[in-house]
This record gives structure tokens, sequence and C-alpha cells, in this order.
């Protein structure tokens, strides 16, 4: 027998050190070539690291939320024959995506080899929808989850997870319930019944991320917020007429393609939005493509994919663009490329978008385009009181390099196309 020695692979783009953000496999387990050993993140992406053998775990690395240099130690796998005697590093990633162990939203499983599939994993031991875990062990779960399970006064770590790598689901907290594991008989008494827990999360991999990002982008920014109302009533209107007419055939439009369209658009006038602030180098690049980051809330945070040049792309062609890239991001399969690049972003809380918001930029951009829920209000409309479907833009700006009176004629700008959607189709 002899030692396999994985050690971090360079993940490129100049990354000298990723954080470690979970395991797959413990010390004992038996793994397989390409089976999936552990997640780790870099500052766009949570990327897999398969094993490049078949063999026994002997030796982990490193713990979750650890920093660690691309070519330290990551794994040691015990293995027939004299192993590879010169330490050499993990093969190049196999898959990129967004926390696939603790997925951003509801993260499809992806296809592994029948023999990685029946390698021992440190996924949950028990078949049924009650599992032991150690009282220190944090089972995987969304935020949702979690929530539903703290209302229905279950322990979610007696739970058995059906989901990717174990992850617990609505349906093992129903199926929990259903075989009587919990004190269900008495929910009421449970809702006002002192309770004295705590639970200490670790803030690791993309949730870290997240907040070093959002931190920086607070401490070095000049933030300043615009908030606009718009009448959405005609541009509502032209979409459903035109889902009704294509969308079996093309696909059906929300109003974030439209809204695409009017960024692209006003940006031909307000060229200083569309641009990225080297604060150090002291220097503003504008860009002539329009790469619109759109804003994806997922299990374990936020991400932002991003449409490509939406200046070339038709209607349907963005509407597609943002659907896939949603899709990929919430099932953790976007690409590194496909979250990073932006020049603006266009962030939306869809129907629980509030009144007013104030999102936070998305740096290195200036500029980002926040988009309330649509309400019907009565409104007056040439001396006549009717009732139009209004949406607030709350939009927040670099203030360093944006003026406010240009902020406010830009997002006016965009107000004027989608108030009047033929003007979104003239050249």
């Amino acid at each position: 027998m002899g030692t396999h020695v994985i050690k971090m692979p360079d993940i490129g783009e100049g990354i000298a050190e990723v954080e470690l953000s979970q395991w797959h496999v413990k010390v004992g387990d038996l793994v397989v070539e390409d089976q999936v050993l552990a997640d780790v993140m870099t500052d766009k992406a949570m990327v897999d690291i398969p094993s490049p053998v078949h063999g026994k775990v002997i030796a982990l690395g490193g713990q979750p939320g650890e920093v660690m240099a691309v070519g330290s130690v990551l794994i040691s796998i015990e293995v027939e024959g004299a192993g590879n005697l010169k330490e050499s590093a993990a093969p190049a990633p196999v898959a990129t995506k967004e926390a696939p162990a603790a997925p951003k939203v509801e993260a499809a499983v992806e296809s592994k080899p029948a023999a990685a599939a029946a390698a021992p994993r440190s996924a949950p031991v028990c078949q049924g929808p009650m599992v032991a875990r150690e009282a220190d062990e944090r089972p995987l779960a969304s935020p949702a989850v979690r929530k539903h399970a703290l209302d229905l006064g279950i322990q979610l770590r007696l739970v058995r997870g059906t989901g990717p790598a174990g992850r617990v689901l609505h349906e093992d907290l129903e199926a929990y319930l259903a075989q009587g594991q919990s004190n269900a008989s008495a929910p009421a008494a449970a809702a006002y019944a002192q309770r004295h827990d705590e639970e200490q999360i670790q803030v690791i991999g993309m949730r870290r991320k997240i907040a070093q990002r959002m931190q920086d982008a607070t401490q070095r920014a000049a933030h300043f917020s615009y908030v606009e109302e718009i009448d959405v009533t005609a541009i509502e209107e032209l979409r459903a007429h035109l889902n009704e007419k294509h969308g079996a055939s093309r696909g059906k439009l929300t109003l974030l393609p439209f809204l695409v369209r009017a960024l692209v658009i006003a940006l031909r006038d307000f060229p200083q939005m569309n641009a990225r602030y080297d604060d150090e180098a002291q220097v503003i690049t504008r860009l002539g493509a329009v790469h619109v980051g759109v804003a994806t809330q997922s299990d374990v945070g936020l991400m932002v994919p991003v449409v490509r040049h939406a200046e070339a792309r038709s209607l349907w062609d963005s509407a597609a663009e943002i659907s896939r890239l949603a899709n990929d991001a919430r099932n953790g399969k976007a690409s590194r490329d496909e979250l990073s690049g932006s020049t603006i972003t266009l962030t939306s809380l869809g129907a629980l978008g509030g009144i007013v918001s104030t999102p936070v930029l998305n740096l290195p951009e200036v500029a980002i385009v926040g988009v309330n829920k649509i309400v019907e209000r009565p409104m007056v409309v040439k001396g006549q009181v009717v009732i139009r479907k209004m949406m607030n833009l709350s939009s927040s700006f670099d203030h360093r390099v944006v003026d406010g009176m240009d902020a406010a004629l830009f997002i006016q700008a965009i107000r004027g196309l989608i108030e009047q959607p033929a003007t979104l189709f003239v050249e």
C-alpha cells in the first residue's frame, strides 16, 4: 500500500489561496476516481475538487473555513501500490459551481460514476426520516428549511436529508412529521413555550465572501440612492400580449428583459453609469459592452450571473439568457466566467420587492438598478382617477464617480422608456 497526497490545485486567475468550504469525505471513507472530495471557495465561485485515484482517506489537510495556499496538502489517500511519492496536485477541478453541498437554491444533483455514488460519504447513515448525528454536527439545509424546522419544533440534526450530500429538504421535514418523530400534537403550546437554545453558525464559504464584498463596498464607495416611481401599465399589457402570442414558441417574458433593454438604451446617453472604478489606481473605465449582472438569490447567498453583451441581444434572447443563468446559478452550475465581468447590475426582489430598497453596489461597478414590486394604485391621469400598475426603481450609485443629477436623469430616462414601451424598439 502507498499514500497518494493531493495538494491544493491552481484554480487559475492568479489565485494564490482559497478557502476550504466543505469536506464531502472524512477519514476512513473509501473514495473512487472522480468522486468529489471537497469544495473550495475562490473570490468568485465554489469549485469541486475531485479525486484522481481510488483509495481510503487517511488524513484531511484542513478544516472548513480555513484559507489554504495553492500547493498546500489538501488530503492524503491510501492507495494500492507505491502512491505518488512526489505529492502531485489534485487534477483540475471538473465542475465549477456554487456550493454543491450547501447549494444556493434547490441544487440539482450532478451525475457521478456509479462507483462514486456507492462509495461511503459523510452523509446520514439512517435510511428512514430520522438520523442520528453528533450534537455539534450542523446538517445541510437552506435558511427556509431551517426556519420551517424551527416553526415545527423539529431538531434538524435528527432529520435524514435526501438532497445532495444529505441536505435536508422540506419534504424530509414532512416525512419526519409523518412518522411521529416530532411533537406535532401540541403546536400551539410549542409556539408559546420558553426557548433557551442557541445556534452558532460559522461564517465560511460563500457567506463569508458575500459578507466581505458587502462590507468592502459600503466602506469604499460613497453610496447614494435615488428612487423613481414608474407607471408599468403599458409595458405589462405589452408583455401579456407578447406572451399570449409568442409564449408557446419563444418562451414567456418577465419584466426583466424589458428592463435590460431599457438599460442598454439609456446607457447610450449616460455612459458614465456603465463603468468600473479602480479606486487604487484612480482610473474610471467606461465600457462600450453592456454586461448586465442579474442579482440572483439562492440558499447560501446572493450571486450575480452576467448577461454578456446585452446591447446585442433581442428581447427573447435576453429573456432566455437570464433564465438560463439564473437556473444555473441556483442549481450550482454557473461557471466562474458566468459570475464575473458585469459592468452594471440589475437587482430585483420579485413579488417581495417592497416599496423602496437601498441596494449595495457590486464593486467595482458604479451603478446598480433595483426593482421593487408592482402594485395597483389609484392615479390621476388627464384629470381622471384611474387604476394603474405602479413600480419603484430604487437604485444606488457611487458618488465618487456619478453626480446626483446624472443619476436622476439616468433613471428618468429608463422611466420614459418603460412608460412608452414602443420607444424600446425604435432606433
